[in-house]
């Protein structure tokens, strides 16, 4: 990969704010050409990769800012927005707002950062909790000594395992795992599904002392199909898999193992996607009765088709309702509804909601006399709902085992949850 000459941070007029150049190809004012793309082009039709004059410009927008990388050479452009990405992130981490005013107010921290971060175009350190040991804000002031400033490099900077520190002790040695899936799916007004997706992520946190070997094994199809195995239990066939830079590349190319150092303390190990034709969790049914011109009846079931032993949480179902709608009244027998006017919508509020179960809802809303030219438009909003169902995956993924290996030979304690939840998920409407 050809390296990054410039790092610009701008505002959203295109006016810099923090300008950082790692190599001596490109002359100062070059952020002029990309400055008239955007007075010239809406945001809409700003590429995030533009050409010019054999320059690349790749730019990325945050909140108010536009974060701004120019090359002039053929860079990976997978790894430069990585980079950016991963920049936001540790301002984050430092900030906690990203935007112009917390830029205006941290330009010391940010050039600091940008220094460590990258070094002639390549990133360097990226981990914020290795960062943060040796760049300091004002809530992590550094000590002095008597005579001076004592500054450490960390060993982590200058070790192979940069993103864990070395001399890391625990009383008590724990592994936590979180296996989440969030569900996409549009359901038709006749029931059938449409599309769905789910996207998966492995999240741990780590309180494990000194460097230990981490080996997580899980019902991978394609690892069963690499050792010529047969299994009866069910296999998942996990499709753009994306690891922390902790985990063996190579070994998971050539064994399908999952082997890896772990940070101390949280971050997600790795995050996947499956295309499947998975059932329903929930399904709402709606059937909207005029009874006059000035009075309509919402009459709402919904149903779990998970497994009866299963119990989600905090369910929430928004319904749309005409714009002009006033004066509802609500009766259900189990949760709370409550009418949001600013999103033309009521919200059935069910703190438990078991498994194989129905529920029923009725709703009234008075309607003005004069008819809003948008009343009907309401016919065309899907239903909304979220939701979390722990100890449970829809796409059927399993840790198999999670083995943890230290020289000093310490037991640990790794724990394991399932938590399903709502990505979009959206039922439509059936109005006559």
């Amino acid at each position: 990969m050809s390296g990054i000459s410039a790092v610009y941070i701008l505002d959203q007029k295109g006016k810099i704010l923090i300008t950082r150049h790692y190599r001596a190809d490109l002359p100062v004012n070059i952020h002029e050409k990309f400055q008239q793309k955007v007075l010239e082009l809406d945001e809409n039709h700003l590429k995030p990769i533009i050409l010019e004059d054999d320059i690349s410009f790749y730019h990325l927008r945050h909140n108010n800012l536009i974060f701004l990388a120019a090359s002039k050479r053929n860079s990976n452009a997978l790894v430069v927005f990585a980079f950016i990405y991963k920049l936001i992130e540790v301002f984050n981490e430092y900030f906690k707002e990203v935007e112009e005013e917390s830029v205006r107010d941290n330009f010391v921290v940010i050039y600091e950062l940008l220094d460590e971060m990258m070094d002639n175009g390549y990133p360097q350190t990226t981990e914020f909790k290795i960062l943060r040991e040796f760049i300091k804000t004002e809530s992590h002031e550094m000590q002095k000594t008597k005579d001076t400033l004592d500054i450490k490099l960390p060993t982590a900077v200058s070790n192979a395992v940069s993103w864990r520190a070395e001399g890391i002790k625990y009383k008590k040695n724990e592994a936590f795992l979180d296996v989440i899936e969030k569900v996409n799916m549009l359901i038709g007004a006749n029931g059938l599904v449409i599309k769905s997706e789910i996207i998966g992520s492995v999240r741990m946190k780590c309180y494990l002392t000194g460097m230990p070997e981490l080996k997580l094994g899980l019902n991978d199809k394609a690892l069963f199909d690499a050792q010529g195995r047969t299994t009866k239990s069910k296999t998942v066939d996990l499709d753009d898999i994306k690891f922390h830079q902790c985990v063996r590349l190579t070994r998971f190319e050539n064994e399908r193992a999952i082997t890896f150092i772990p940070p101390d303390g949280e971050f997600e190990l790795m995050s996947y996607r499956l295309d499947l034709a998975v059932k329903p969790l929930f399904m709402v049914e709606v059937v909207v009765e005029s009874k006059s011109s000035t009075k309509m009846e919402y009459y709402v079931k919904a149903k779990s088709n998970f497994k009866a032993k299963s119990i989600a949480n905090n369910v929430e179902i928004f319904i749309p309702v005409p714009c002009d709608a006033q004066a509802p009244t609500f009766r259900c027998g189990n949760g709370t509804v409550r009418y949001i006017p600013d999103r033309d919508s009521m919200a059935w509020s069910i703190k438990q909601f078991q498994g194989q179960k129905e529920l029923l809802m009725k709703a009234t809303f008075s309607l003005p006399t004069v008819v809003s030219p948008d009343r009907d438009n309401f016919k065309k909003a899907p239903i909304s709902l979220q939701f979390e169902i722990p100890y449970l995956t829809v796409s059927g993924i399993q840790v198999r085992y999670l083995k943890i290996v230290e020289q000093s030979g310490y037991q640990a304690m790794p724990w394991v949850r399932y938590i399903t939840q709502n990505g979009d998920y959206n039922i439509r409407m059936k109005v006559e």
